[in-house]
């Protein structure tokens, strides 16, 4: 293959982990003289040429609401679908890159049949487990997906139903989806997540690693004096903690809160949360969202550590991020979490354990336990995470 034409499709472009993850593989190929496309069904819409949002706030609206009503998932996106299959017909790409078909934007298993039909080459980029269970996009501790899902001890969770449970009934038509479906590649970004795939009905399709990517550009050890000046730090040890959504309880943010009652003489910063937290201690300073990402990695470098409290990730951008500030990552063992920073390079320990989360934090910044240092963290952060490397390696599979 010479020119590759390729188009990717995500409930986001540009913002959130991987609506970031997309567009810098968009921008790559048309950097390298590529054709690209991409149709996202979330959020602003993006005026740039080559990048079509195919849904709208009121469709969206309504499949999020029948979800919840019937208990079915990726099943109320008529007209989103119907664009996208004319746009995926008209524009004729050689690879489909998907991404998250969930997020009440597109109805899947018609798309799935279609790019099947046309035998398009397809890779298929897992940021969750969605795709081959009932509807959870995390099963932690639920194994029902590895044969058959039904009597969903998460119903209520996201993507949430009310009243009814229609796991079983999801998870068997996916199957059936996929069956035939030979032209195509999983990609996940861990091996944790690689193995739960081998467990699933997608265990004999192939499967490819590739971690997702971050711009080393932005994302490197910054001064961080001025930042420390405009909130009054001194010789105080600092904690970062990054989140798109504080109030969620997959993401732990009470045992932030927990822990910085606990550990009065360390100040804590929540960054990236759209709305204001309530009862926060007086050593937090919660930051809003923000699109500047060279803000966000100053933050990153300020810190001394990066805590993250997940119960699961599949990769952890926050903790790729923040290695690549230099900073170590400090947290619970959330499924791929710890894979992300390997040995010296992050402290964890069981989830939920705040006393054992106290004790690790505790000897980190008294010095008792130390953990790689910034420059080093920020090397190993560069050589396993620049999105330089990600695009090559996905280059090579849509060529291949």
């Amino acid at each position: 293959m010479g020119v590759c034409k390729v188009l990717f499709l995500n409930v986001v472009c540009k913002s959130g982990s991987t609506g970031k993850i997309v567009y810098d593989l968009y921008r790559h190929l048309l950097s390298n003289g590529h054709d690209a496309a991409v149709c996202y069904g979330r959020g602003k819409s993006i005026d740039e040429p080559g990048i079509f949002k195919i849904s709208g706030k009121f469709e969206v609206s309504i499949h999020a609401l029948l979800t919840r009503l019937t208990g079915l998932t990726s099943c109320f996106s008529p007209f989103a679908t119907g664009r996208l299959i004319r746009f995926i017909r008209e524009y004729e790409p050689d690879v489909v890159h998907l991404h998250n078909l969930h997020g009440y934007y597109v109805n899947m298993i018609p798309v799935i049949e279609h790019i099947k039909k046309k035998r398009i080459k397809t890779i298929w980029t897992l940021h969750d487990e969605h795709v081959y269970t009932g509807k959870c996009g995390y099963s932690y501790e639920c194994g029902k997906w590895k044969d058959r899902c039904g009597g969903c001890p998460e119903k209520k969770e996201y993507p949430a139903s009310l009243i009814f449970d229609c796991t079983h009934k999801m998870h068997e038509g996916k199957k059936r989806a996929f069956e035939g479906f030979d032209n195509l590649q999983i990609v996940t970004p861990s091996e944790w997540l690689a193995g739960r795939v081998r467990q699933s009905f997608l265990k004999n399709k192939e499967i490819v690693v590739v971690p997702n990517g971050i711009d080393t550009e932005v994302f490197k050890p910054s001064d961080a004096e001025s930042l420390k000046a405009r909130h009054g730090i001194t010789a105080q040890k600092i904690i970062a903690y990054v989140t798109a959504d504080f109030e969620n309880e997959r993401k732990g943010g009470k045992y932030v809160l927990e822990l910085a009652k606990r550990l009065p003489d360390v100040r804590f910063f929540i960054i990236g949360n759209n709305g204001a937290i309530p009862d926060l201690p007086s050593n937090v300073t919660a930051i809003g969202r923000t699109e500047n990402q060279q803000e966000l990695a100053s933050y990153y470098s300020m810190a001394d550590i990066n805590l993250i409290t997940s119960k699961a990730e599949t990769f952890s951008m926050v903790c790729a991020e923040g290695l690549c500030c230099g900073t170590p990552a400090v947290g619970f063992i959330g499924s791929a979490t710890s894979y992300t920073a390997p040995d010296d390079y992050g402290c964890f320990v069981q989830y939920g354990d705040i006393n054992k989360l106290e004790q690790a934090v505790t000897s980190i910044v008294s010095g008792v336990v130390k953990l790689k240092g910034s420059g080093e963290c920020a090397a190993f952060g560069r050589i396993m995470y620049d999105s330089r490397d990600m695009a090559q390696a996905y280059y090579k599979l849509f060529k291949g």
